[in-house]
C-alpha cells in the first residue's frame, strides 16, 4: 500500500492514468496499485480509500486509450460527457481519459482496463454517447467482460508473449460486444466497420478447426450471403482469409520454433498434414519442412560453437 498521495498519482501517472484531484484525500491516505499489460491492454488493478475526485480535460494527443472501468467492491458515482453512472461490484463504464471527469466512491477496489483506441474502433458519435454510462456487469456481456477483466488483472503475468496477443484480442471482442449491447439496436454499421470486426473475430479464433463463413456469419447474424458481399470487393474471400492468416501463423511458427510441421499444422486448424503442405508450397514457394530443417542447422552451429568456446577456454585455463 502507498501512504502518500503524490507518491500514489505518480505511480497512476505512470500506468497511464489522466492526473486526478482527490478532494478527501488526507494525512491518513493509504491506496494500493498493481499494474500488468497483457498484449496492446494495460490491466490496473486500484485499491482506493472513500475519494472525491476531478480530473481536467486533457489534449486529445495525449489520449492513446480509452479505459474501461471494472468494479470489484464498493460503490462509484461516475460523471462524464452526458453519462452519469452508479456503480456496484461487478458493474463497468467506459471512460475517456481526454474528457473532464467527476467521480465520488466509497473505499473501493476496481480494475481498469486501458485499450488503445484504434482497438475498439468506436465512432465519435458512438462515444458520445458510451462514455460515463454504466454497464450491468451482473447478465449478458457486462457479466463476461467483468469476470474477464478481474481474472486477466489476476493473472496476466502468467501469459506467455503468444498467449497474451490471443488472450487480449478475446478481451477487446467481448469489450466490444458490451459496448455493442449498451448501444442498443442502430442503424447497421457501416461495411468498413463491420468487415473489420469480423477480421477481429476471425484473427482470435484461427486455432479452431472448425472455424468457417457459415460459423462467422452466424455469430455476427447475418447470412452467409451477406458476409460474402462484405468481402466481394477485397483482396481475399473470407475463406481465403481464414487460411492465409493461419498459413502466416504457421511459417512464424515454424521459423521460430522447433516443433514438426504436422504439430504446427493441427495447431492452426490444418488438420490434414498432405494438405497443408501443398497449400504452404503454393503459397511460398518452398516447403515448410525446408524452415524446420533450417532451425535444426542453426542449433546445431549454434552448439557447436559453443562447444568449441568452452574447449577454448578449458586450454586456456590447463596453460
Amino acid at each position: 500500500m502507498i501512504g502518500n498521495l503524490e507518491s500514489f498519482q505518480d505511480e497512476l501517472a505512470a500506468s497511464g492514468f489522466p492526473p486526478l484531484a482527490n478532494k478527501l484525500a488526507g494525512p491518513g491516505f493509504r491506496a494500493g496499485i498493481a499494474t500488468h499489460d497483457l498484449g496492446p491492454l494495460r490491466l490496473v488493478s486500484l485499491d482506493t480509500p472513500e475519494s472525491a475526485c476531478v480530473g481536467r480535460e486533457r489534449d486529445a494527443t495525449d489520449g492513446d486509450n480509452l479505459a474501461i472501468k471494472v468494479m470489484t467492491r464498493g460503490r462509484t458515482r461516475i460523471e462524464q460527457g452526458r453519462g452519469v453512472a452508479d456503480l456496484g461490484p461487478g458493474d463497468l463504464v467506459l471512460l475517456d481519459p481526454t474528457r473532464t471527469l467527476r467521480f465520488e466512491s466509497t473505499a473501493s477496489t476496481h480494475v481498469t482496463v486501458l485499450v488503445p483506441r484504434r482497438e475498439l474502433r468506436i465512432r465519435p458519435a458512438q462515444l458520445d454517447r458510451l462514455v460515463g454510462a454504466r454497464i450491468d456487469g451482473s447478465h449478458g456481456p457486462g457479466a463476461l467482460v467483468s469476470v474477464l477483466a478481474r481474472e486477466s488483472a489476476r493473472s496476466a503475468s502468467a501469459f506467455r508473449e503468444a498467449e497474451a496477443l490471443r488472450s487480449a484480442a478475446a478481451v477487446v471482442e467481448l469489450i466490444a460486444v458490451a459496448l455493442e449491447s449498451r448501444l442498443g439496436d442502430e442503424q447497421a454499421a457501416p461495411d468498413a466497420w463491420l468487415r473489420s470486426r469480423i477480421v477481429g473475430y476471425i484473427e482470435t479464433r484461427l486455432a479452431n478447426p472448425g472455424l468457417s463463413p457459415p460459423g462467422i456469419a452466424a455469430a455476427h447474424n447475418m447470412s452467409v450471403r451477406r458476409l460474402h458481399k462484405l468481402f466481394e470487393d477485397q483482396p481475399l474471400t473470407v475463406a481465403a482469409l481464414i487460411r492465409r492468416r493461419r498459413l502466416e501463423r504457421c511459417r512464424a511458427e515454424l521459423t521460430g520454433t522447433g516443433r514438426t510441421v504436422t504439430a504446427v499444422a493441427a495447431r492452426w486448424g490444418f488438420s490434414d498434414p498432405t494438405h497443408f503442405s501443398k497449400l504452404f508450397k503454393a503459397t511460398y514457394g518452398y516447403n515448410a519442412r525446408a524452415l524446420t530443417t533450417s532451425n535444426r542447422a542453426r542449433t546445431a552451429r549454434t552448439r557447436a560453437a559453443g562447444r568449441n568456446e568452452d574447449g577454448g577456454d578449458q586450454g586456456s585455463r590447463a596453460h
